[in-house]
């Protein structure tokens, strides 16, 4: 397969895919949940944390800590600071889980639904074979009562010659 197919192939896939998880409402609702959460703690690590300079400041700190970037320039280092940065460290591990899980499901999805087809295709074809088995049957049984018709009328024919 040459490589200008194998890639218009992948942009289509990937196309397919963007439109899948365009189509989710949990995608939008994890985005819109981690902005509002590194808006609203970076506030609060501003106004908590010695260190952090401005609000900005703080909500990079806040955004770098939950997706574990953690680039370390803008860093809490009071108590409270940290047990802040802690909290986002574990939100961050439960976005990135959920973030997963609506990914494997639009890809997943995608496959039940050709799954699903394939298996209708398949029944519909076992349905047209069981049809065209009881055809096959029915004209074997015909052929066998004819058989049976042309042996008795053979062993008349044989009985009055004898």
């Amino acid at each position: 397969m040459p490589f200008s197919s194998l890639c218009v192939e992948a942009l289509s896939w990937f196309s397919d895919l963007f439109k899948t998880l365009a189509r989710q409402k949990s995608l939008g609702h994890l985005v819109v949940i981690a902005l509002l959460v590194a808006l609203v703690f970076g506030v609060i690590l501003y106004v908590i944390d010695d260190n952090v300079h401005s609000p900005l400041d703080g909500i990079w700190s806040a955004w770098v800590t939950m997706t574990h970037v953690g680039f370390g320039d803008v860093v809490p280092v009071s108590f409270l600071g940290r047990l802040v940065a802690a909290g986002l460290i574990l939100f961050g591990l439960v976005l990135f889980s959920l973030f997963t899980a609506t990914l494997s499901v639009a890809l997943i999805g995608g496959n039940i639904e050709t799954l699903g087809q394939n298996l209708r295709q398949v029944g519909d074809d076992a349905g047209r074979i069981e049809r065209g088995e009881e055809r096959i049957l029915q004209e074997l049984e015909k052929l066998n009562e004819r058989l049976r018709a042309l042996e008795d009328q053979l062993s008349t024919l044989n009985a009055q010659e004898e």
